[in-house]
């Protein structure tokens, strides 16, 4: 764990632990290399405009990610979170001056395929779901819950009745026809962002249309995409069973078949 290259303080951290207000990326890094890492660096830049109005030295994350992922064996997930460790509780608006805290966790095995979800929806929105914000205890709570109700995970909805996204991860449905994604306050994930390139490559039709709760258990298969495990199919949602498509697994093979690109 890294702050701005150098070995991060407990009170350099505690802002981050107290408060929350902060925003992060997370990636799989491949032998220095990182897949939609463009698109990695477009969510850092954005989100710290939108949270601290300021702009983020974008070669200089580059940089520490680097550093980061060849003091560990390969593949690595590395996490990049932004934050400032002088904000005041009672004045956010002041002049902020985020910085860059890196940190590192194994990676999933590669070899081994990610196990299918049994979700469970959940009446949920996250505060300001286009950003990738560093304040998770509603959506973990949601997961917990979940969990402790014998399912895998969580699936949003939102007040309308509309399934969104889950804690940490997108989801698409199939409808026959090919590819849907939910129209729904959610954030726009990098890896759902580079499924959807593969798909069109496929040849696979794409589309985003309102999915109601009850009308997800009839779809003709679902996954979900998260950078970390990629593409992992869901088996069942609030207990109806859903069929295994084969274009799930076409599409979690064309996208672990993309090239990262190199940091």
């Amino acid at each position: 764990m890294e702050l701005n290259g150098r070995p991060v303080s407990t009170g350099e951290l505690a802002g981050l632990a107290l408060y929350g207000y902060g925003h992060f990326t997370t990636m799989l890094v491949t032998d220095l290399r990182v897949r939609g890492l463009d698109l990695h660096a477009e969510r850092l830049s954005r989100d710290c405009r939108t949270l601290f109005g300021t702009e983020l030295d974008l070669p200089r994350v580059r940089e520490l990610v680097r550093r980061a992922a060849r003091t560990h064996p390969s593949p690595r997930v590395v996490r990049v979170t932004v934050y400032d460790p002088d904000l005041d509780l009672g004045r956010p608006a002041a002049r902020a001056l985020p910085q860059i805290l890196v940190t590192t966790r194994p990676a999933p095995d590669p070899t081994a395929p990610p196990r299918p979800l049994r979700l469970v929806t959940r009446p949920f929105t996250r505060d300001l779901p286009q950003v990738k914000g560093t304040g998770l205890f509603g959506s973990i709570r949601q997961r917990r819950t979940a969990q402790l109700d014998g399912y895998d995970d969580a699936l949003f909805t939102g007040p309308d009745g509309r399934v969104s996204e889950g804690p940490t991860w997108n989801i698409g449905f199939l409808d026959g026809g090919g590819l849907v994604w939910p129209q729904a306050p959610c954030l726009p994930g990098v890896t759902a962002q580079l499924v959807e390139r593969a798909a069109v490559d496929l040849g696979v039709p794409v589309s985003t249309r309102p999915i109601a709760a009850a009308a997800c258990t009839r779809m003709a298969g679902a996954f979900t995409t998260n950078a970390t495990t990629g593409v992992r199919p869901v088996t069942a949602i609030d207990g109806v069973h859903l069929p295994r498509s084969v274009l799930v697994d076409r599409l979690a093979e064309a996208y672990a078949a993309l090239p990262g690109q190199p940091l």
